[in-house]
């Protein structure tokens, strides 16, 4: 996550963990949130910066990104378990 602490990371990763868990409807504890919002908005910081050279900045930016990300690894974990 660009520009936040390891504190500000971890609880927008929180956050961004369980909105996307509540939109996704899984059900996930504390941790798996955390991790799973913080690896959702690094992989999607890493596709932004490379296809379109920015990402969003600051807290509310992260969160949106986290979202996404979060999503995206929660919809590619159940393809996965499927297959």
């Amino acid at each position: 996550m660009e520009g936040l602490g390891w504190i500000a990371a971890i609880i927008v990763g929180a956050l961004a963990g369980w909105i996307a868990e509540k939109i996704m409807k899984s059900d996930h504890g504390l941790l798996t949130n955390i991790i799973l919002g913080i690896l959702g908005a690094v992989i999607l910081n890493f596709i932004l910066m490379a296809v379109i050279g920015s990402t969003l900045g600051g807290w509310i930016g992260q969160l949106i990104i986290g979202i996404i990300g979060a999503c995206l690894l929660i919809a590619a974990y159940r393809m996965i378990r499927r297959a």
